[in-house]
């Protein structure tokens, strides 16, 4: 799903800070976010890079949204991600709902030993 047009400058980049609760990593998830965040970072790094910059974060404070867009450090609501998106020919919802599951598929990985 990696654009093949050139890169964008990162001032112009989507930022797409995704939240995960710990719990999303079991019983002892608090044990493994960070290590888990970095993961996620790297495997989602080359994911739509063109304009896109990834940022995984433990979601520790519950009044913050599991996911948050950006641009240049200038919050977006979704309506506005959405559109941005579209101009990259991009549907929200599905890159949203690719996202939550690409996660999925993380954690599996992170925790079967095939992350390492």
């Amino acid at each position: 799903m990696t654009m093949t047009s050139p890169a964008l400058p990162d001032e112009k980049k989507l930022c797409v800070i995704y939240r995960l609760e710990p719990g999303c990593l079991g019983p002892n998830g608090h044990d493994h976010i960070k290590d888990f965040c970095v993961f996620a970072d790297k495997a989602l790094r080359s994911f739509d890079s063109a304009f896109v910059i990834w940022k995984v974060q433990s979601r520790d404070d519950k009044s913050l949204p599991e996911m948050e867009y950006t641009i240049n450090n200038k919050r977006l609501s979704r309506d506005k991600a959405d559109r941005y998106l579209a101009l990259m020919g991009k549907n929200i919802d599905d890159f949203e709902a690719y996202i939550h599951e690409d996660i999925s598929h993380m954690i599996e990985d992170f925790f079967s030993g095939t992350a390492i």
